[in-house]
This record gives C-alpha cells, structure tokens and sequence, in this order.
C-alpha cells in the first residue's frame, strides 16, 4: 500500500472539521458483510486440453481474422506502436503479443470506497457483490412497470447501502430517463457518492463523463488520493463480435489512464454475437477479452482491469435472450479457468432471469445463476441483485429478494468447519441415545450463529401465516422495501465536500443545454 493510501483516511477526516467527526460518531451505521473470501474450491469443468484448445484458437482468431477499433484512429497508432497489423481499422495481433500486454494488469487490486471499512479486494479468492446495472424500467408491486426516474434511482440506492450481504453500490442502477442523457451521469454520481459510502462505478457512456466520474472523485477522495489509489470501477462492453467502439474505448483510455478500474466485458448472446457452441463462444470471449485488457494496458502498464463474461443463450424460436441456461453455466465456469491461467480479476454470473415478475421462473433462473458464479470463480459480479425481465427492469422487490440471499452465498463459500466446537463430540455424549439436542450445552452456546436466516422469508406456521394475510414472497419483500426505506439514515459527509460536488455538478449543468438523445 501507497503512503498516500495508509495516510488516507486521516486526511479525509480533517476537513469536515469537528462537528463532522462528531457527526460520524453518532450516526447510525448500517452493517455490512466483508467481502466473501472462499473456502470452498472453484468448479472446473474443463480440462488442461480443452483450455488450451481455446487458448491456441483464441491467438489465431486474434493473429489472422483480428479486431475492429472503430472511429478511433489514435487507438490505431497505438496498436502500430506495440507491433501490431493494421489494415483501415482493422486489428491484426500477432500471437502472443495480446497475452504479452496483458502480463502487467494486476491479478489483485483494492478499490477504495469514502469510507474504509468498505474497501474490496477484487481477485484472488475474493467475491464482490454489486447490485443490477442499465435498465431503463423499474417495476415495483404497486406501481407496475414504469420508465425509471432519478428517484428510483436513489432509492436503489439507498436500499444497496442498507443492504447487508452487498458490498458495492453499484453503477447505473436504474436508467434515470426524467434526467437529460448528457447530465444524468453527474446526478448518479451525486446519489452513490452522498446516499451511501459503499464503493461504486464511474459513467462510460461518452469519455467526458468518465472524466467527469475521475473529477468528481477528486473532490470526493482528494486529488492526490485519486492519482494513487483505485477508487472506482467501470464496466466496459466489446461490441461482440470483435468490436471496439470509440465510445467504450475512450471511457477505457480515460479510467485506464488514470488507474481506475475497468471490466472489459463481451456482450454475448449465444447464437446472436457467438457461436452456438460453448468451446466457440469462449473462443471469442477470451480473444476479445484478451484485445481488450492489452489495450488498457497500451495506456497503462498495471491499470487495474477485470475479465468480464455477461453470456446468454438464445431462444430460437422467439430470438428473446434466456437465463439460467445449462449452457451460459458452462460459459461462465470456462471463463472463469481462462481468467485464472491469464491471471487477472474475473466478472461473472449475477440474478439472471428472463421473467416479468419476480415469480418461480426468475427464482429458479436467479439461483442456477448465482450458485454458478460462486462455484466459478467470480470476483466481482455485477447484476447481483434487482435484475428482471433480461435487463430491461429493474424491480424493487426482487431486489430485496435478492439482496437478501446473497446472504446464502457468503455462508456456502465458508465452507465446513473442523474444529472441535464444530465436531460436537461433547454435544454427541452428552445427549446420547434417544434424546434431542434443543437444550444441550452446544446448542446453546451456538444456535445463534448456527443456521444461516433469511430477513425475508415467511418461517412461521401454516395457520399463522394465514392468518397474518397469507402473503406471497413479493409482498414481503414489498414490507421489507418499505422498512428499509423508512429507516433509511444516510452516511455522514463532510459538508464543504458535499458543497463542492454540489457546486461542481451545477457548473457542469450550466454549460450545456438539456440533451435527452
């Protein structure tokens, strides 16, 4: 770590002054699990033979078919410049060149949030979880499915904050279309940056809003702090197949410039963007992935990246992407080995599904994908909670849902303890033949911490649980929206910070007219 890293948080708590040191102390503070660190192997399903076949393919597609960097001639030169072929925009890369590059992003990296104790290692065995990302509609019990608002957006927020099992904020949550396009990245911005103290995401949509995500952090953080320190990611989609915009790649040469994170992440739908078959698919994954990361790279020796997989399959009948599929398992399984032997981050998995309501298909299609991601490898996975209707709505109660058995993946990636309390050799003799464990010394000593719980779920007896209305997961998750939201306490923030974003984000308002193209 830095010494501008190890002196950080003293140097943000100066400025507030007293009162706000005062205030931090007497805030309420919301718990948050630490980061899952695994116990529990990854599932490999692949072998050596069938990694390296898509290692081999995966060179060739780069060396002989290449990739396009689209009205983006600087990109071009920079790729002449590490020695690859350039034909009009087309990218030639010879074999090994890519992987060569990508040797210097790092295989673990910290991102920073305004508070400390919030931090997340991104790598290794560590799993990061962060909630839906991009949908224009939300939905919710009573008011159906509506284009999103920036008042939805903060309160997803503001639920991700409160959120237990969560570890980030997140990036655009929500789709806030009563916000001009060219200014809405600046209220996003606002909301993670004041709503919560969770780390976050920058704006990708055009490169001076990245550069606006890397000036409002200075503020935030410190501007020396900023230069040393990764404080946010960013997730950047390839135009599969094998297409980099100048859109995606400038927000890329901003963040990766100034050693902010970013996901390099194919957009698949298998059948549509990739082949049909897994090993084909993969192929191209990694040689995009893999064009992608050396980029960042070119800027940056040592930028933090990650190796993203978003991957669906195809209905062939209707062309509607599908979720929860056996074969987007084994994409995100193999994905998650190639990441592993190129040594870097992996982004994965997330609460997929292709259902309208937060119903039996999306929790089925949620599960298969979550524990999938867990038993992969996944270091930070987007899309965790909130995702309906595949992506276009996100919904309030299943993000609760969601959110709250997430809960279930820290426990499983415990593994199984095999200490002595965990033997239970004392309870075994103490109980003996015939008798029941309710009251044995072990019990007591541990049932709190014992069985992992659901805040959500209905546990009580069928004649109560009539009683009480006999109501469904959707209306308790609804309750649970509300209570969240109604004790809803927002982090402390130094008010000459808060003055100055607020400053910043008016000046940068005033200078353009309202776009909503």
């Amino acid at each position: 770590m830095s010494d501008a890293a190890q002196k950080a948080p003293a140097r943000r708590g100066r400025g507030g002054g007293g009162a706000a040191r005062r205030a931090e102390r007497t805030a309420v503070n919301f718990d948050t699990a630490k980061t899952i660190e695994r116990k529990i192997p990854n599932l490999e399903m692949l072998s050596d033979e069938a990694l390296d076949i898509i290692e081999a393919n995966a060179e060739t597609v780069l060396e002989e078919i290449g990739v396009a960097f689209v009205d983006n001639p600087e990109a071009l030169e920079r790729w002449k410049s590490v020695g690859a072929m350039v034909d009009g925009e087309r990218v030639r890369i010879p074999k090994g060149l890519a992987r060569k590059l990508c040797a210097t992003a790092p295989s673990t990296f910290v991102q920073h949030a305004r508070n400390p104790e919030r931090n997340v290692t991104i790598g290794g065995d560590n799993l990061v979880l962060a909630p839906v990302y991009g949908p224009p509609f939300v939905r919710d019990k009573d008011g159906g499915r509506r284009y999103a608002t920036i008042a939805d957006f903060e309160k997803f927020v503001k639920l991700a904050y409160m959120s237990k099992w969560l570890h980030h904020s997140g990036g655009t949550v929500c789709e806030p279309t009563d916000v001009p396009v060219n200014k809405r990245h600046l209220d996003m911005l606002m909301a993670h940056m004041t709503l919560s103290d969770k780390p976050f995401m920058g704006s990708v949509t055009e490169p001076s809003r990245a550069r606006d995500s890397i000036e409002m952090c200075e503020i935030l953080f410190g501007k020396e702090f900023v230069a040393d320190n990764t404080v946010m990611t960013s997730l950047i989609n390839i135009n599969s197949p094998l297409t980099f915009d100048a859109t995606m790649m400038g927000a890329l040469e901003v963040y990766a410039a100034h050693n902010q994170a970013a996901i390099i992440s194919p957009f698949i739908v298998g059948g549509a963007m990739a082949p049909v078959s897994v090993m084909g698919t993969l192929t191209q994954v990694l040689a995009e992935v893999m064009a992608g990361i050396a980029y960042s790279q070119i800027i940056r020796p040592g930028a933090p990246v990650i190796f993203g997989t978003f991957v669906t399959s195809i209905d062939m009948n209707s062309g509607a992407p599908t979720f929860g599929t056996p074969e987007a398992a084994h994409i995100t399984n193999g994905a998650g080995q190639l990441a592993r032997r190129l040594g870097v981050p992996y982004r994965s998995a997330g609460s997929f599904n292709g259902s309208k309501l937060p119903d039996a298909q999306a929790a089925y299609e949620t599960s298969n994908s979550l524990n999938m991601g867990l038993l992969s490898g996944v270091n930070f996975m987007l899309h965790a909670c909130g995702w309906l209707e595949g992506g276009l709505v996100a919904d309030f109660e299943k993000f609760v849902l969601d959110a709250d058995q997430l809960g279930t993946l820290h426990h499983m990636a415990k593994g199984v303890e095999i200490d002595e309390n965990a033997q239970a050799m004392d309870a075994i003799r103490e109980v003996g033949p015939g008798g029941h464990y309710l009251g044995c010394a072990h019990t007591q000593a541990n049932f709190k911490t014992a069985f992992w719980r659901s805040d959500v779920f209905d546990y009580k007896p069928f004649e109560t649980w009539e009683e009480e209305g006999a109501r469904d997961s959707q209306t308790l998750a609804a309750t649970r929206v509300e209570t969240l939201l109604g004790t809803y306490v927002a982090p402390p923030l130094d008010p000459e910070i808060r003055a100055k974003l607020e400053a910043y984000v008016a000046q940068k308002k005033a200078a353009e007219p309202d776009s909503f193209m």
